[in-house]
């Protein structure tokens, strides 16, 4: 045999090698980027902040305007509205995340 011949052979052995490991790789799940505890942390987060600051607008305001809580009622409302609405949000995010990966996986299976 040639030099030649061993560096093609040598080349075809390497491409098969890698087409071999590339085929046995593991396929990245499709909630790799976001774990369940993740998303679960920072929905709790997104609602504390809103009932946080629902309740720190209300309260300052009751407080300047020397009235009875009702700013504090309604803005602590408003800003449960408003952290169930990101919530409802990032979950839709997540989802949609998820169902495109699991497209991608299945276009690349058929």
């Amino acid at each position: 045999m040639t030099d030649d011949d061993q560096k093609q052979r040598m080349a075809q052995l390497e491409a098969k090698i890698t087409a071999a490991k590339k085929a046995k790789a593991p396929k990245p799940r499709a909630d790799a980027d976001v774990s369940g505890g993740e998303l679960a942390w920072r929905m709790v987060i997104e609602m504390v902040s809103g009932l946080g600051i629902g309740f720190g607008i209300g309260y300052g305001l009751d407080s300047l305007l020397g009235t009875i809580p009702i700013f504090l009622v309604l803005f602590t409302l408003l800003g449960l509205v408003a952290g169930v609405k990101v919530m409802l949000r990032s979950a839709k995010e997540v989802q949609e995340k998820q169902a495109a990966a699991e497209a991608v996986d299945k276009d690349e299976r058929d």
